[in-house]
């Protein structure tokens, strides 16, 4: 009977539309059966008395299986049944996490290892069971970051808190200050204005000695100038002792940003503070002819990526990108001098699984961005695209994937283009052209 029934059934297609999958001893304690049913979102039930599951001193396994009895077989059905809805998509979701955080390749059951490990070793800097049994998992997270969750951008909302309430801006500076008019100085003097502002910190990576501080505008928010040790792009990206707030605003020196903008991107980032929230989108797509990833810049009502150049995130993405990215990558973005912000958008998508968030920003900014005179721009170099598009092949090939997902999604103030009073609307100055 066993023979007749097998061609009926594809055991795949079972197994992804079980809610529940046994999963009895083999000719161990342990059975392959038990990551089938991981992969395949099926709540494992676990029939096999004494076995100690994978990874157990740090993963909770309650929370993605059911651990039954062998001795009680036919209580299982009751077990089963009893599980509500909830619990059912609960059980199936912590499944799909830990199957794709810990066990999805070799590379992941052997860095997980390495770990676990590392944290037994350094007790006083290992990571807590929670930053270990929820998203974005163990690897992501790292300790000698912080071993408190609530430094983290992924846990304010399990914790019932919330980021700080300000910002630090950071404006990345490659060429000389040459007046009071210069735009850098337009940029310190509309971010100071903002109420969420806590400091600006200029990161003067340009090869002219650094200008005296009285030619820097007088702010009412402590301005600090950090040459950069290298010069080199990524070090944009560093984790400066000097940056106190949970938020960065990017900057690129030559951005256009008024103050309503600041504020309304700010409130945007508090409530999705895992995110890239800002303004310069762009978008990423298959190349069908070439059989390689694209990038594109064209203004459209998709976009994958939000650049670095007038952004907000999470200043543990800095820790992350100096310590997590290989070597080779950063290299690769400091010799072209290009990249540092897709490399960025890789990364937080690679660890949250979502994309960046775009708020609606003033018409001209388009057009400021596009036709930015200065030749030292670097926007105005041809070789300029043809890297990003390098770029997007190396930092995919590096995680194995694509991580970059589209968006549709644009964030607006309350009232925005609405045909009601000026004076009703909070961000005024956002719908000026």
């Amino acid at each position: 009977n066993h023979f007749s029934l097998c061609p009926l059934f594809d055991y795949q297609e079972l197994l992804h539309n079980s809610s529940f999958c046994l999963v009895p001893r083999g000719r161990r304690l342990g059975s392959f059966r038990f990551l089938e049913a991981l992969q395949a979102a099926c709540i494992p039930v676990i029939l096999s008395n004494g076995w100690e599951l994978p990874f157990s001193e740090v993963i909770d396994w309650r929370k993605a299986a059911i651990i039954g009895d062998e001795r009680l077989l036919l209580q299982v059905p009751s077990i089963t049944r009893s599980v509500g809805r909830d619990r059912i998509l609960a059980l199936r979701q912590q499944t799909q996490f830990l199957w794709d955080a810990y066990f999805s390749s070799v590379t992941k059951i052997v860095l997980t290892t390495l770990e676990i490990i590392h944290d037994r070793v350094d007790s006083h800097v290992s990571r807590n069971r929670l930053l270990w049994n929820s998203l974005p998992g163990g690897l992501y997270a790292l300790p000698q970051y912080s071993t408190d969750p609530a430094q983290f951008p992924f846990y304010y909302a399990i914790l019932g808190k919330s980021p700080s309430q300000q910002f630090t801006a950071v404006i990345h500076t490659v060429t000389p200050l040459q007046s009071q008019i210069s735009p850098v100085v337009k940029l310190i003097i509309a971010v100071a204005k903002s109420k969420f502002c806590a400091q600006i910190v200029v990161l003067w990576n340009c090869d002219k000695p650094l200008p005296p501080r009285n030619k820097w505008p007088s702010t009412s928010v402590p301005l600090t100038v950090i040459e950069g040790q290298t010069k080199m792009m990524s070090s944009r990206f560093s984790p400066h002792d000097v940056i106190l707030t949970d938020a960065i605003l990017s900057l690129d020196e030559d951005s256009v940003l008024s103050t309503n903008e600041v504020d309304f991107a700010f409130l945007v980032w508090q409530s999705f503070p895992e995110r890239i929230v800002g303004y310069p989108a762009r978008s990423h797509y298959w190349d069908s002819l070439r059989s390689r990833w694209g990038y594109t810049s064209k203004w459209t009502n998709d976009y994958s990526m939000v650049l670095t150049g007038a952004a907000f995130y999470h200043r543990y993405y800095h820790y992350l990108f100096t310590h997590y990215v290989p070597a080779s990558l950063l290299t690769m973005v400091d010799h072209m001098a290009n990249c540092e912000d897709i490399l960025m958008n890789f990364l937080v998508s690679a660890v949250t699984k979502q994309p960046p968030i775009k708020v609606t920003q003033k018409k001209q900014y388009k057009e400021t961005m596009m036709s930015q005179g200065s030749k030292s721009s670097r926007w105005a170099d041809p070789d300029h695209f043809a890297q990003r598009q390098t770029c997007m092949n190396a930092f995919s090939h590096w995680l194995g994937f694509m991580p970059l997902v589209h968006s549709q999604m644009r964030l607006d103030p309350v009232l925005f283009r609405d045909q009601v009073s000026i004076l009703r609307k909070k961000y005024r100055d956002i719908e000026k052209l």
